[in-house]
């Protein structure tokens, strides 16, 4: 691995400020989630009602696609990635008075994750779209998605454990304060930034019709739509293995919350190292080899994880198979950026922010409800058996898709 290739995107000032902004912000995050899974489940005991937590903060970009896509391409993405993530701020810091002064319902809990939800739909295609626009050189793009994606692990490492730790001390009202601070690292660097002028071709007439068009442009084309599917099906069966974390963690393993965040930084781990795997890479490299191979990966480590009653071997083994989940997302994101065209960008990606936001809502709720009756170590192997499945019907089209890929390069 040579430094120089796989942090080249760095050499981009823009990317630099966004990255120091995502490093801050995400670490909130991920505390955030561990936060609201531990909530959930300390109030309730209920694996349906984590999985209802989880669908409310993910449907509303099934249904607001059309218009965040086309927002995307019709306005600046800087704006928008400002608006969205001081809302992001706004949800979070009512979350901490919430849970600091002891008035927290799961009813409030589901109704603010319904509004993050609702600026997650706004917020993803644009941060997506907007990854061309801060690398110098679009030779760079497949590295800064990479980066990106590493970026976002990296902070899986230190956010779970941290706030674990900060759970038993404290609870999770202070981790919802800390992630609510830390939206100011990403705003104070989307405002630092120099940008040249929108490279994007905003078109006119009715948000529908335009969604429309970008729905067409994805039919036509086998690479996109047969990546898209399998990104929407792979989420919905195998990424609410996350949802169901906790109980892993105090039922399987008999944990408390810190063995919840320590499992979540044992993903972070594998997740970190596919990123950088991919950001290694000098160029587009058997992109599609990855696509087909990392929904196996996955589903094997999903099957091994239902047996395990270790922490070590479950820390192990979630290594394992977020490292095949990473991959599945970032290596079908830098394959769509690469083909796309200019003016379809922001509604592909939102076509993207469906397959996976769209699918894992009611991923959670019949992993929740699956669990409930056929409890979480069940519920995980069957998810794990599915994304074996999902790869062994990829690879009947691949000769197909090779070959339409090979034109642009992505599948080298």
């Amino acid at each position: 691995m040579h430094l120089s290739t796989t942090f080249r995107a760095l050499g981009s000032r823009n990317y630099r400020l966004y990255s120091a902004g995502q490093a801050i912000s995400l670490t909130g995050t991920w505390m955030q989630q561990v936060a609201m899974g531990w909530l959930v489940y300390r109030l309730t005991n209920s694996a349906f009602l984590l999985g209802l937590v989880g669908f409310s903060s993910q449907i509303p970009t099934l249904f607001l696609a059309p218009l965040t896509g086309v927002a995307a391409d019709r306005f600046p993405r800087r704006a928008i990635l400002i608006t969205t993530q001081s809302l992001f701020m706004v949800q979070a810091l009512a979350l901490a008075a919430l849970v600091l002064l002891h008035v927290e319902t799961i009813p409030l809990i589901v109704l603010l994750s319904l509004f993050h939800g609702t600026v997650m739909a706004f917020d993803a295609p644009a941060r997506h779209a907007f990854v061309v626009q801060m690398v110098d050189s679009r030779d760079d793009l497949p590295n800064g998605i990479a980066l990106n994606s590493a970026m976002f692990h990296a902070s899986r490492l230190i956010g779970p454990s941290v706030a674990g730790i900060l759970i038993m001390l404290w609870g999770e009202g202070i981790c919802f304060l800390i992630n609510g601070l830390s939206y100011l690292a990403t705003i104070g660097a989307l405002l630092a930034m120099r940008l040249s002028a929108e490279p994007v071709e905003r078109g006119a007439g009715k948000v529908l019709t335009q969604f429309a068009e970008g729905l067409r442009y994805v039919r036509n084309s086998l690479p996109i739509r047969s990546i898209l599917l399998l990104v929407a099906f792979v989420c919905f069966v195998g990424m609410p293995y996350t949802t169901l974390l906790p109980i892993i963690a105090r039922d399987v393993l008999h944990g408390d919350s810190s063995t919840f965040g320590y499992l979540m930084s044992g993903a972070g781990i594998g997740a970190l190292t596919g990123a950088l795997y991919l950001a290694s890479r000098p160029g587009n490299a058997a992109l599609l080899r990855n696509v087909m191979i990392a929904p196996a990966i996955f589903g094997c480590g999903a099957l091994a994880l239902a047996f395990s009653e270790s922490f070590l071997l479950s820390f192990a083994i979630l290594a394992v198979a977020a490292f095949g989940m990473m991959t599945v997302m970032a290596t079908s994101n830098t394959i769509l950026q690469s083909v796309v065209s200019e003016k379809m960008r922001g509604r592909v990606m939102s076509l993207y922010t469906i397959s996976f936001f769209g699918s894992v809502p009611f991923g959670n709720l019949l992993a929740g409800s699956l669990a409930a009756h056929l409890g979480a170590p069940a519920t995980i192997f069957i998810a794990g058996a599915l994304c074996i499945v999902a790869a062994a019907v990829f690879k009947m089209n691949y000769p197909r898709i090779e070959k339409e890929l090979a034109v642009t390069g992505a599948a080298k």
